[in-house]
């Protein structure tokens, strides 16, 4: 429901449960235990507008949509309703089953990028502390890990947009890779709007011609797989055009002979034969980008979501750095980030490798702060375990219990029905979901968790803004909050202490854990961000000497004065293209690639309980162009079957110009014979540990 008006003394300002942009919005109370939800202008982000999965947000509190009970297996293996206490008990039974028999490194934990940064925190510290294990990561792996790895090669620090949405009507030109905006996060195309009204321009690199490539100015439809070619297609010409910000590079950078050398070596010809992308169109390319003072590159899960991912993007930051479009005003390059926390998920622990404040497992010195936080030996740490992929991968054999917490990897996982079938193998499975999710299904003891609008707690967006959600009704009897959950379960496992269920609690302490670290949260409290509309990290607290009382005002736009690297200055990668890890051959003649469509979200858990949305997107298809048509045979609607070397989908044929002839496109919100993961590539980027989503060899034919 949504309305507008003046606002209800009851309703509570918050934000949207789903996307990266974290959307204002107004919570009011009404009968049967739900909210209404309203405008709210006054966050800047969204300024009032609202998708249709925000407007219907409220759908999934209704007691029919979700769960209310905890579920525990029954001998004869159905899943019936149990108490907490039992299924607690059987929970922590389990756990310590598994850990006595295989040792600690036999339990996994896997999370998920829609966690407040308060059950992050709280997780990863679950997991290292109370279950003495390395093996836990989240499923932000499969979000924006490459884009991260190369960020942080190039400046030293990640975070999703090195400035606020708001610079992007400002600046003269955008280069989007890989994104659909208008379909991903639809209240943040005014920012592109508003940027074309104020002159500027927007390119669109996307194989399909999407909602937000038709408002483009210039559209460029690489063959998928071969972002990083095009990127090094248009440095090589900016250095033959004398394009190159020669201050700058001196100035700002290093390393970039050795890039430039590799960019060399990929003339605008061989380009267009490797991508697919005319010469006249990447020479217009480049002179929109160099002719205005200030522009933009900004990535998303097209460029990302490949074995080569990391160094893909380290080819779009070489194009900012040799033009200077780095760490000035207006100018920079940018992650969208996909998941609604996604950005905090990673930084305060439960991504394999680090710990809270973005700091990393393997420093010594991020080790004995955190651990003197949590009042352990930092030896007793254990170290980084696997990424995403491969932790689902070892289930059943290394990993023998898991918990899952906000994740459906049976669903979004690549190599799907393996996963799956990992699934299915492990002595114990435990989920903590607000829905009965397809891995859910697969659970030994299901507990039935709070949501958004029935919980306070801090997430951070796709700009780094630390934003504070509030708690706006009572959950149901029978939900509980994921922190009690980690309470519950900590104190079964012989640790007391460390893991409160009061939200602002355990902020506290993630403030004290992330103080000094890259993502520095110690100077936002509940009572600044209750009063403002977001705080910007890195946001130090002022020294405990009282020198500078004045609290940081935050940082919305990072590197303006220098980069976060030792030597402040941004370094080039020298990258060269590849071939994609898996390419058509006479089996598979023909690549397949996927995304998301504007009425459902990630793996459709949540949006699938919607009757509006369901309506407008409610099932699966099967995308290809009018040449391959022909070629199959194959009408509008018809079941295409469509098979790679993992498995088979099957879903009805969507016949469009708006593809290129060599590709088709599922979208991945759906489980059963149409889930498009059943098809995709595990083969993972060597940096980032992203797999590879976005490009595999498939055969398409007429399901009879």
């Amino acid at each position: 429901m949504q309305s507008t008006g003046t606002r209800n003394p009851a309703t509570t300002p918050t934000h949207c449960p789903y996307c990266a942009l974290q959307c204002g919005m107004n919570l009011t109370p009404v009968e049967g235990g739900t909210v209404e939800v309203s405008d709210r202008a006054d966050f800047p982000v969204n300024r009032g507008a609202l998708c249709g999965k925000g407007r219907t947000a409220a759908a999934v509190l209704a007691p029919g949509a979700r769960l209310t009970s905890p579920l525990v297996r029954s001998g004869d293996g159905a899943l019936v309703p149990a108490g907490w206490d039992e299924a607690l008990d059987r929970i922590a039974r389990n756990l310590e089953r598994t850990r006595a028999r295989y040792g600690a490194d036999a339990l996994g934990v896997f999370g998920g990028g829609g966690l407040t940064n308060e059950k992050a925190y709280a997780l990863g510290k679950f997991a290292r502390v109370v279950l003495g294990t390395s093996q836990i990561d989240y499923n932000g792996r499969f979000c924006m890990s490459s884009a991260a790895a190369a960020g942080t090669r190039a400046f030293g620090l990640d975070r999703g947009l090195p400035f606020p949405l708001e610079d992007i009507p400002r600046t003269g030109c955008v280069i989007l890779v890989g994104s659909n905006p208008a379909e991903t996060m639809p209240p943040s195309l005014r920012y592109f709007t508003e940027l074309r009204e104020n002159g500027g321009t927007l390119i669109v690199v996307d194989p399909r011609r999407t909602k937000t490539a038709e408002q483009a100015d210039l559209h460029l439809a690489p063959r998928p797989g071969t972002d990083l070619a095009l990127a090094l297609g248009m440095l090589h010409l900016v250095v033959a055009e004398g394009r190159v910000d020669e201050a700058y590079v001196e100035e700002r950078t290093s390393g970039w002979e050795e890039a430039r050398a590799a960019a060399m070596a990929h003339w605008p010809e061989h380009v267009e034969r490797i991508t697919g992308v005319s010469v006249p169109e990447l020479r217009e390319a480049v002179r929109l980008f160099c002719a205005p003072e200030a522009a933009m590159v900004l990535t998303a899960r097209g460029p990302e979501q490949q074995a080569k991912g990391t160094d893909t993007v380290g080819a779009w930051i070489n194009l900012c750095l040799a033009t200077g479009r780095a760490g000035r005003p207006r100018s920079g390059y940018g992650c969208l980030t996909g998941q609604g926390n996604g950005q905090g998920g990673r930084e305060h622990g439960q991504k394999a490798d680090q710990l809270p404040g973005y700091r990393k497992l393997t420093d010594p010195a991020a080790r004995r702060h955190v651990a003197e936080v949590w009042g352990v030996d930092p030896d007793s740490l254990p170290g980084p375990g696997r990424s995403a992929y491969e932790l689902l991968d070892a289930l059943g054999t290394d990993i023998r219990s898991l918990l899952v917490m906000g994740s459906n990897p049976v669903v979004s996982a690549p190599r799907a029905a393996h996963v799956e079938g990992r699934l299915r193998s492990l002595d114990f499975l435990a989920v903590c979901d607000v829905v009965l999710s397809e891995t859910a299904e697969l659970a030994d003891v299901v507990l039935p968790v709070t949501q958004w609008a029935e919980e306070t707690g801090t997430t951070t967006n796709l700009e780094g803004r630390v934003l504070l959600r509030r708690r706006a009704i009572t959950p149901p009897e029978g939900v509980r909050g994921d922190l009690d959950v980690l309470h519950g379960l900590a104190g079964r496992l012989g640790v007391e202490k460390g893991f409160p269920v009061d939200p602002e609690e355990v902020f506290e302490e993630l403030r004290r854990a992330s103080a000094g670290g890259p993502a520095d949260y110690s100077g936002i409290d509940y009572r600044r961000l209750a009063r403002e509309n977001g705080v910007f990290w890195p946001c130090p607290a002022p020294p405990a000497d009282g020198t500078g009382a004045t609290p940081h005002p935050g940082t919305p736009r990072l590197f303006l004065d220098r980069f976060a690297t030792d030597d402040g200055r941004a370094r080039f990668a020298p990258v060269a293209h590849r071939p994609s890890a898996e390419e058509p051959d006479d089996a598979y003649p023909v690549l397949l690639t996927t995304g998301r469509v504007v009425a459902q979200y990630q793996s459709g858990a949540q949006t699938r309980r919607v009757a509006e949305l369901n309506a407008a997107a409610p099932g699966p298809f099967v995308e290809l162009h009018p040449r391959l048509a022909a070629r199959l045979g194959a009408a509008e609607g018809d079941p295409l079957a469509v098979v790679s070397r993992r498995g088979r989908a099957v879903a009805p044929a969507r016949i469009t110009t708006a593809i290129r002839p060599d590709t088709v496109f599922m979208p991945f919100h759906w489980p059963g014979e149409g889930r498009a993961n059943t098809l995709t590539n595990p083969a993972l980027d060597p940096a980032s540990r992203m797999p590879e989503f976005k490009v595999c060899a498939v055969r398409v034919e007429v399901a009879r």
